[in-house]
């Protein structure tokens, strides 16, 4: 089976008003043991003419805005309407295909908290529909960490990350760093 396990960082919590500014992406093949360092990976900063958030976001993710700022080199720029061709023609590259007749990839996502906080940027952004379809199954790794006696909620990443017994449990708020968390996660179930 194939998911890509997708992250985002924003500068805010609504989808309506605040923006994807770092897009992370890996593909998973569950059928192959291959190493972690060499799942294809997909990372985009995605610039706007202005920016709307919130201060915490904006804290959180000022190495982005950084980069926006004074680039480094490391990292690769797209416009919003450019995310998501940018993004199919990587899953093309991948071993993905249109689907028949269809001008669009469809995928299997995963990620902690992506069915209720990624897809709503997602699908506001423009062309992705054109492009990308999400499978209504999305994997979640919260499930396989949750107590079900003790918890109130689904665990954090970071939570997650303990139970599942990872020696560093941070958190970085880098897209990339996040899905490959979450590969990491699913992989201990597989």
């Amino acid at each position: 089976m194939h998911y890509v396990s997708i992250d985002l960082e924003t500068t805010g919590t609504n989808p309506a008003r605040h923006q994807i500014i770092e897009f992370g992406a890996i593909i998973e093949n569950t059928n192959k043991n291959t190493d972690l360092q060499n799942l294809p990976r997909f990372k985009r900063i995605v610039k706007h003419p202005e920016y709307t958030g919130q201060a915490f976001a904006f804290n959180l993710n000022a190495r982005i805005f950084q980069e926006l700022v004074q680039p480094t080199g490391a990292a690769q720029f797209c416009e919003a309407p450019e995310l998501a061709q940018q993004f199919k023609d990587f899953l093309l590259n991948n071993g993905y295909e249109t689907d028949e007749g269809k001008d669009y990839v469809r995928i299997l996502a995963a990620g902690k908290n992506f069915a209720a906080f990624d897809l709503a940027f997602l699908k506001n952004l423009p062309n992705w529909r054109d492009h990308i379809r999400i499978s209504q199954q999305i994997l979640d790794p919260a499930m396989y960490y949750i107590n079900f006696k003790e918890d109130q909620k689904l665990p954090s990443l970071e939570e997650c990350k303990r139970r599942a017994g990872f020696e560093d449990v941070t958190v970085s708020h880098d897209a990339l760093d996040d899905a490959l968390d979450v590969v990491r996660l699913l992989r201990q179930h597989y």
